[in-house]
């Protein structure tokens, strides 16, 4: 099952004090009425009804009343709707005291009143003040264009700030397990812990192999229920008959010992060595177990690619838990489509984002079959020179030739720009790949972590 990526969201309705209260309530309730509707089960929606009479916010002082219940409330992210004009000192100070992802908007105005002439709110006049007044402040911020409020461009941008804030705040709170030191021959995985601390708070934890053998061969005298359970339902999905059922035993007892490492110093992702340190340790190889775990919502990177498991965590906080991501090489073009690369590694991609024509199988640890295709979203977080970059990227799954691991066809609109990229970087051949859209949320995601900076093959758009 996959980990959720709950998020608390305040809602502060912002209005003009000379303005209509009876028409801003009125906003007002199409907002929230709309935003619970579309919101989904991992968004928490705060309010500040108890903070004054309607809800809404004009007054300065009033708004450091707002800032207090949300600092107590400790909130992901704000989103501050206009209901007319709105206040942009308010917005200002807001914005200014949370310092979390704040997005700003108001819904499209009627045409003036054919008879006497009069506009109700102006609202769009406001935000344009709104967002001068952040900018002042040096708050940066996230927008959706003025739109109705039942309107796709509004849902759509309002569910992808929730992408935004999930993505920041996994960031803010990353413990990566790293199980054993990279491989020889991987130079380019080599990563700058020390950097990682101090620019992001991303912390690296070791975690002994002998700690994991010693769980392993525990489980393995003690096969607790549940490691029954998991051991059959392997068996039942994954064609294992390539394998002897105790080096089957040994995958499943290695995923509950890795599974136990990793919560037991609170790791949300992992980076193994697993080229040889298992296969010596324990006479098999670690690829199913990478699969399973990832697919539970807890990526884990191959060859120790500590800078790759970062990746998977911020991709999945994209997609808000709602689908596993996917550690592949890039490695060959299509023999037939120019525009087309092999995304492939020798087992590790989730059995839940299987194409249901491949058959699965397991050779030597080594899980065999093809993903699904579809929108396919491709990111990589990496670093030169004490500099730190997020790519992201589009592009759909294919079908094409059929061959050993995990793997898809992967196809783009212009494939020599993505070589370019990756070839002149600062990328390796190491990208994390999940299904659906979320390059826009990781590109818009970095206005709020200083330090990293957005990259990508097209420009996006500056509004959600």
């Amino acid at each position: 099952m996959l980990n959720t990526h709950s998020v608390k969201i305040a809602v502060v309705p912002t209005k003009r004090a000379h303005l209509s209260i009876e028409e801003a309530c009125k906003q007002k309730k199409s907002i929230f009425d709309q935003i619970r509707r579309i919101k989904g089960e991992n968004v928490e929606i705060i309010d500040i009804d108890d903070v004054n009479e309607y809800g809404i916010l004009w007054n300065y002082n009033e708004a450091y009343k707002a800032i207090k219940k949300l600092k107590n409330m400790e909130i992901d992210g704000l989103f501050i709707p206009h209901c007319d004009f709105g206040t942009e000192e308010v917005v200002g100070i807001l914005g200014k005291e949370m310092k979390v992802p704040l997005l700003i908007w108001g819904p499209r105005d009627e045409g003036p009143d054919e008879v006497t002439g009069d506009r109700k709110r102006d609202t769009q006049c406001g935000i344009f003040a709104s967002s001068k007044v952040l900018q002042r402040y040096r708050v940066p911020f996230s927008y959706i264009v003025n739109s109705a409020v039942d309107s796709s461009k509004f849902m759509s941008g309002f569910l992808k700030f929730c992408g935004v804030v999930s993505v920041v705040k996994s960031f803010s709170r990353l413990r990566i397990g790293q199980i054993g030191t990279r491989p020889k021959p991987f130079m380019s995985v080599i990563c700058n812990e020390d950097e990682l601390l101090n620019k992001f708070g991303i912390e690296i934890v070791p975690i002994s192999i002998f700690d994991i053998m010693k769980s392993v061969d525990n489980i393995l005298k003690e096969e607790p229920e549940q490691f029954s359970h998991w051991l059959q339902d392997i068996q039942t999905r994954i064609d294992c008959a390539s394998m002897d059922e105790a080096s089957v035993k040994k995958i499943v007892a290695l995923k509950f010992a890795l599974l136990k490492a990793l919560e037991d110093n609170q790791c949300i992702a992992a980076a193994l060595e697993c080229w040889s340190l298992f296969p010596k340790a324990m006479g098999i190889l670690p690829c199913l177990v990478v699969s399973e775990l990832t697919n539970m919502g807890i990526p884990v990177a191959c060859e120790t690619d500590i800078h790759g498991a970062i990746t998977s965590i911020l991709v999945q906080a994209a997609a808000m838990g709602t689908t596993p991501t996917f550690f592949a090489d890039l490695t060959i073009r299509h023999p037939e489509n120019d525009n087309a690369e092999l995304l492939w590694h020798c087992g590790p991609f989730p059995y839940s984002i299987k194409s249901p024509q491949s058959p699965a199988r397991l050779e030597n640890g080594r899980a065999q079959w093809s993903l699904k295709n579809g929108d396919i979203t491709i990111a990589r977080f990496d670093s030169l020179e004490g500099q730190y970059f997020l790519f992201a990227g589009e592009g759909r799954g294919i079908d094409g030739p059929k061959t050993i691991g995990t793997y898809l066809w992967f196809e783009v609109d212009h494939w020599e720009k993505w070589e370019e990229k990756f070839i002149f970087g600062p990328y390796i051949h190491h990208v994390v790949g999940i299904h659906g859209k979320y390059a826009h949320i990781l590109n818009e995601a970095c206005k709020f972590i200083p330090g990293l900076k957005a990259d990508s093959i097209e420009p996006f758009p500056l509004s959600l």
